[in-house]
């Protein structure tokens, strides 16, 4: 079996009512064969800027075996050695790819990506939603979901303590504060310790990742679980902030990771320092999702992943998504990743301009520059 082609699909995923950057992608890819069989993978990262990486990566991968999937990933890191070796386009072009090929072993063989990555620990993977209020929290609880992140940019310690005292102690709560440059290592370390007493799963991003050492004096001072990682790409981006042992948790992104054998890597390394994992999978698509819980089920260190509860409303007529019972996806038998693109859809919906052009959030985040004891008030 040899590669023919690799095809994309950019696709606008923009929610009702906006999005706080200003828009929003999904890019799809199809890695085409000889045999007929085909496999879907999705980038993410900087979503319109990758679809061209992946284009000038196509050369490299086709007329090869789509099998050789640690070979063929090594080949595209060296085709883009002039380009830097651990960004985020290069490693959501390769992650876009390198999904894909999966799919296709797991359909060659007849078998789930999950058996092809170790076999399945558990049947059922537990996510979370988003819910920054107690009435979209209730609402949630009906739904049978378990566990909320927040974000708490302005008010962090407030919008705990309002949650907490909505929902009880039976639901798992985590906040995420997005690692803004104004949030300083004081003001993250002083909200860390205020929100200590509210036993959260983790708290995100409490400041800029560029800096790990920031990100260590915050580790070194307060006593809640620490997550980081969705910015970072491939095994060599991760292995500081696990080597150092500064966090609890890393959240390597499904679309930009650098592939399935890549997370497994991090994951494998984080294991070992007995660091959990909970990818970030919030801005990303149904492809990524199904990918990322072929992996989980699979890691004994997995914690949680991050699942959007509400999405675009055509969301399921793309993909028809694994089944969600009480917080939990159901690991399917399916071969490959077990999921269909209706491309029709996929081109009904183009892309548009980045995800990361300014929109209605970009005001807060300047004028709360301006004014920063305001933007960390509990």
């Amino acid at each position: 079996m040899k590669i023919t082609d690799v095809k994309t699909f950019l696709v606008d995923a923009s929610p009702p009512g906006g999005w706080s950057g200003g828009g929003r992608n999904w890019l799809f890819v199809k890695v085409e064969t000889d045999a007929g069989i085909y496999g879907l993978g999705e980038a993410s990262g900087w979503p319109r800027v990758v679809e061209t990486a992946i284009q000038d990566l196509t050369p490299v991968v086709v007329g090869e075996d789509p099998g050789r999937i640690e070979y063929l990933w090594q080949k595209m890191l060296l085709a883009m050695m002039g380009h830097g070796m651990t960004g985020v386009v290069g490693g959501g072009a390769m992650t876009g790819i390198e999904i894909a090929l999966w799919d296709i072993l797991g359909k060659k063989l007849g078998v789930p990506v999950c058996d092809l990555l170790g076999g399945r620990l558990r049947d059922r993977v537990r996510v979370y939603v988003h819910a920054s209020t107690p009435e979209r929290a209730h609402e949630l609880i009906e739904r049978g979901y378990t566990c909320f992140k927040c974000g708490g940019l302005e008010h962090p310690v407030r919008t705990v303590k309002t949650l907490r005292e909505a929902v009880g102690d039976d639901i798992d709560l985590c906040i995420d504060v997005h690692g803004p440059p104004w949030f300083s290592v004081p003001d993250a370390i002083r909200v860390g310790q205020a929100l200590e007493e509210y036993e959260l799963l983790f708290y995100e991003d409490p400041v800029p990742p560029e800096n790990i050492e920031s990100l260590a004096k915050v580790a070194r001072a307060i006593d809640v679980p620490l997550a980081c990682g969705e910015r970072s790409s491939t095994l060599y981006g991760f292995r500081e902030l696990i080597e150092r042992d500064i966090v609890d948790v890393v959240q390597p992104d499904t679309g930009r990771a650098g592939g399935l054998l890549q997370m497994k890597k991090v994951a494998a390394q984080a294991e070992a320092h007995h660091i959990m994992v909970a990818p970030h999978d919030g801005s990303l698509g149904p492809i990524a999702e199904a990918a990322a819980v072929h992996l989980m089920a699979t890691l004994p260190n997995f914690l949680i992943l991050e699942h959007m509860a509400d999405d675009v409303p055509w969301r399921y007529e793309l993909i028809e998504e694994f089944p969600l019972e009480d917080s939990h996806f159901i690991v399917p038998d399916r071969p490959g990743l077990g999921i269909e693109l209706n491309e029709a859809v996929a081109r009904a919906h183009p892309g548009g301009a980045n995800a990361n052009r300014p929109g209605p959030g970009v005001r807060t985040y300047v004028e709360s520059r301006m004014s920063r004891r305001r933007l960390t008030q509990p």
